[in-house]
C-alpha cells in the first residue's frame, strides 16, 4: 500500500510535465548526482501566479493602461502635448473675421443708404412706426466710415458703442494669438439679460418725445 503524501511533502520534478507551474510555496526537490544531497528551489521565484507574464518574461501590460494608436504603452511622464499650430494658422479665424467686417463697412461706406432703394426697409417700422434698435444702423455705419461721428451718433448710439465694442474684443483676440493663448469667449446669463434689458430700455426712450435725440 502506497504511503499518502504529507503537507510536509515535496514535488517530484519527474511527476509534473513540461512547462507546467509549480503550484506557490511548494518546494521542489532536485536530486544531486554527485553529493546526493537534495536542493530545493521556491516555485514562487517565477512572481505570484496571478501576475500574467509574456512568453520572455516580465508582467503584462494591464488591461487599463493607455496605448498610443499605433499599439503599445504610454511612455513614462504621460502623453506628449499635441504640436502647437503655427502663427498662421493661430491668425486665420481672427483676420477673416476682420475681413468680412471690413467688406461689410466698405459696402456701407461706398452705396448711402441715405438714398432710397439700395437697402430693405424695417418692417416694424414700416407696420408699426416705431424704431427697433437697429434702426439707423446702416447710416450710422456710413456715417462711422466717413468719419463722421456726430451723424453716426445720431443716428444710432447704440450701434457706435457696438462698433467699439468690437473693435477691443478683436484687438484682445489679436494679442492673444500672437502669444499663443486660446481665445474662450463665455457670456453668463447673467450678461444676455443685461444686454436684451439695455436693447429694451434704448429702443423705449428712442420712441419717446423725450428721447427723440436717440432717433434716426
Amino acid at each position: 500500500m502506497d504511503p499518502q503524501p504529507t503537507a510536509g511533502a515535496v514535488t517530484d520534478p519527474s511527476s509534473t510535465r513540461p512547462g507546467e507551474p509549480v503550484p506557490p510555496g511548494e518546494p521542489v526537490l532536485h536530486p544531486d548526482e554527485t553529493s546526493g544531497q537534495d536542493s530545493t528551489t521556491r516555485a514562487d521565484a517565477a512572481g505570484p501566479p496571478h501576475a500574467p507574464a509574456w512568453p520572455r518574461g516580465g508582467p503584462a501590460t494591464p488591461p487599463h493602461a493607455p496605448a498610443w494608436p499605433g499599439g503599445g504603452p504610454v511612455p513614462p511622464g504621460g502623453p506628449l502635448p499635441p504640436p502647437a499650430r503655427s502663427l498662421a494658422r493661430r491668425l486665420l479665424a481672427p483676420v477673416a473675421t476682420l475681413a468680412g467686417v471690413a467688406a461689410a463697412f466698405a459696402y456701407v461706406g461706398t452705396v448711402d443708404p441715405n438714398e432710397p432703394g439700395h437697402y430693405p426697409v424695417c418692417p416694424l417700422l414700416r407696420f408699426t412706426g416705431v424704431y427697433c434698435p437697429g434702426c439707423g444702423g446702416l447710416r450710422s455705419a456710413h456715417a462711422f466710415v466717413h468719419g463722421d461721428l456726430p451723424t453716426a451718433l445720431g443716428a444710432n448710439a447704440l450701434a457706435v458703442v457696438g462698433y467699439g465694442l468690437f473693435g477691443a474684443l478683436m484687438a484682445l483676440w489679436l494679442i492673444r494669438v500672437l502669444r499663443g493663448v486660446p481665445m474662450r469667449l463665455a457670456i453668463s446669463p447673467v450678461w444676455w439679460w443685461g444686454i436684451g434689458a439695455v436693447l429694451a430700455l434704448f429702443t423705449l426712450v428712442r420712441n419717446l418725445p423725450f428721447g427723440s435725440a436717440l432717433a434716426p
